[in-house]
């Protein structure tokens, strides 16, 4: 007998809250159509059982996404007699429910009517508008009753990015995602009216609308300017839902420019087995985060084409493990004309000067050097991170993000500690920005001065024969404790050798040999901990190795081969000021640290 499936008849609260208190990881969501919150609690991985007023107000967002969601894939599969009655059913608990904005939302919010936040208000919109849109597709006199949501949806939008905007914000990825809710639910009730649309001006083309928010949130190297993988993806997932319906080649030609250079900045950014990182705030894994990477690659396919998101694709529909729900292969034919040029393929080195990011690709390993701005309220304390993947193993990933609510979960995952990167006295580093120094297509060279008092840090990787080099020199002004952090997100063998150097194994799909020292003499101590791993779960433990010399300049210098490259690298070894990599075909290749 199939479940029970209602629209809950509550408002909802703020989805970060949908997190356990005591083990930081997201509550098991349950059957979200069902209406109802779970008996007893939402269930934790770990065997809590969590209830109090804002996880059930996470829990009804969640819901009511998930309802609006499945009216469009209703929609697109022609279960027109359902979809169009929960679309009427909706259409009279909005009007119940969403007189007001929310009260009970957090002060720092924009607040929304349904839910606690606008932000919240527009994605669901979105949903809704795009469900009438596929419907009126094949008929609209049963859509009547719904032009009284769509009216109030789009009016809501409206109200809510004259606050926005009128604070001077209309960089906020929220601004992307107002535009796209009112776009949706406007074009959709033209269409139940039969009318031409005549919202272009007010939600594309205006001062305010899509194109004018795109042109100052995305700077010229293609990200947009949190610097965070999830927000820009989210960002570019809403201006391509708010383009439903336009012919590509009519697109003002820097506005195809910025969504060209978004998804390269997507398409450079992943492994070629399709990972992700997850740069900044943002889910490290989570399966409503898969589905949206599963939508944004349907439509980016469509208008901006890169074949480097068809991995993207199918990493986020084997982390599904079969149970998406096929939406992405439903939204063929989103525009009206024909997709731009494919965008190239990444080259070896592939460098974001503004966001602060470098990709460099050699044989086997995919690393990726942070060197940006800090990136707003979603930075992390994390200058001069390394972080380090195979085509589908993440062997020293970004950590990522637990939900927002969770202060100390939160705050640990923003912190330097939980980062690859560098630490002074065992102190978090500062919000800062790093530099770019040099760059060309084997190497990559930044530093920064601000993280500490003091101390200027300098990071160099380049790309070997077959392997990977990477020397960071900390310089100080007095003796101080200056340690490089390894942070594997995989399983992590250590072995430690004479004089302090060290050799490390990061196993997972693919493998990793890593050789450790320091430069010039200067003793090193590797030492190894327990430590939580990635952000989906703080209770997975990792083994850590923090790399600690006492020192007013230490270079710690690493080299890193894929055990699927060759020639083997055989011995690595500290010579005075540089390091000398020794090869199993007898060759050699001597590198030394940038100054």
């Amino acid at each position: 007998m199939a479940a029970l499936r209602r629209i809950a008849r509550e408002r909802g609260g703020w989805w970060h809250a949908y997190v356990c208190p005591a083990h930081g990881v997201e509550l098991e969501h349950g059957d979200l159509l069902a209406g109802a919150f779970p008996e007893g609690g939402a269930r934790c991985a770990y065997g809590c059982r969590v209830d109090d007023e804002a996880v059930r107000g996470a829990w009804l967002v969640l819901s009511h996404q998930a309802w609006a969601r499945h009216l469009r894939v209703l929609a697109h599969r022609g279960e027109r007699a359902e979809a169009v009655a929960r679309l009427v059913e909706y259409t009279a608990l909005y009007e119940e429910l969403a007189v007001e904005r929310h009260g009970e939302a957090q002060g720092w919010m924009l607040r929304g009517r349904l839910f606690h936040q606008a932000l919240t208000d527009a994605i669901w919109a979105v949903n809704i508008g795009h469900t009438v849109l596929t419907l009126a597709e094949e008929g609209t006199g049963d859509l009547q009753p719904v032009l009284p949501l769509l009216d109030s949806l789009e009016r809501a939008a409206l109200d809510a990015r004259a606050v926005l905007t009128g604070q001077g914000q209309l960089a906020s990825n929220y601004t992307a995602w107002l535009n796209a809710a009112g776009a949706a639910t406007g074009r959709a009730a033209a269409a139940v009216r039969g009318r031409e649309w005549d919202g272009r001006k007010e939600w594309l083309e205006g001062d305010s609308g899509l194109y004018a928010h795109l042109r100052v949130a995305v700077a010229e190297d293609g990200w947009e300017w949190e610097g965070s993988t999830y927000y820009h993806g989210f960002v570019l997932r809403a201006a391509l839902l708010a383009l439903r319906g336009t012919d590509p080649a009519e697109l003002p030609t820097d506005v195809a420019g910025v969504l060209a250079g978004m998804t390269d900045a997507l398409a450079a950014v992943a492994t070629p087995g399709g990972i992700l990182p997850a740069l900044h705030d943002g889910p490290y894994l989570r399966a409503p985060l898969a589905l949206e990477w599963l939508e944004l690659v349907a439509l980016a396919q469509q208008l901006v084409p890169s074949t480097a998101l068809d991995a993207v694709a199918g990493r986020a529909r084997a982390d599904l493990g079969g149970a998406d729900d096929g939406l992405d292969r439903e939204l063929g034919g989103w525009f009206a004309g024909p997709p731009l040029p494919e965008r190239p393929a990444p080259g070896p080195l592939t460098l974001f000067a503004v966001a602060g990011y470098a990709v460099l690709r050699v044989a086997g390993i995919h690393a990726l050097l942070d060197f940006g701005p800090h990136g707003g309220s979603h930075g992390h304390r994390d200058k001069l991170s390394l972080c380090l993947y195979g085509d589908t193993t993440p062997w020293q990933p970004d950590p990522g993000q637990v939900p927002y609510a969770h202060a100390e979960f939160r705050d640990l995952y923003a912190s330097t500690d939980a980062h690859p990167a560098f630490r002074v006295d065992g102190l978090e580093q500062a919000e800062c920005a790093g530099r770019l120094l040099a760059a060309d297509e084997r190497s990559v060279t930044a530093e920064v001065t601000e993280a500490y008092a003091g101390v200027r840090g300098v990071r160099r990787i380049v790309a070997g024969e077959g392997y990977l080099v990477d020397l960071l020199t900390v310089t100080a002004d007095a003796p101080r404790r200056i340690t490089a952090q390894l942070r594997p997100g995989t399983a992590l063998d250590v072995a430690a050798q004479s004089g302090g150097a060290a050799r490390t194994t990061w196993y997972g799909d693919e493998t990793l040999h890593g050789w450790h020292t320091a430069l010039a003499g200067v003793p090193m101590r590797p030492v190894s901990r327990p430590g939580p791993g990635t952000a989906d779960d703080p209770q997975r433990a990792r083994t850590r190795v923090d790399l600690t010399a006492d020192t007013d300049r230490v270079t710690f210098a690493s080299v890193y081969q894929a055990a699927s490259a060759g020639p083997a690298v055989t011995g690595v070894t500290a010579d005075g000021a540089g390091l000398t990599v020794r090869l199993a075909d007898g060759s050699t290749a001597h590198f030394v640290p940038e100054d």
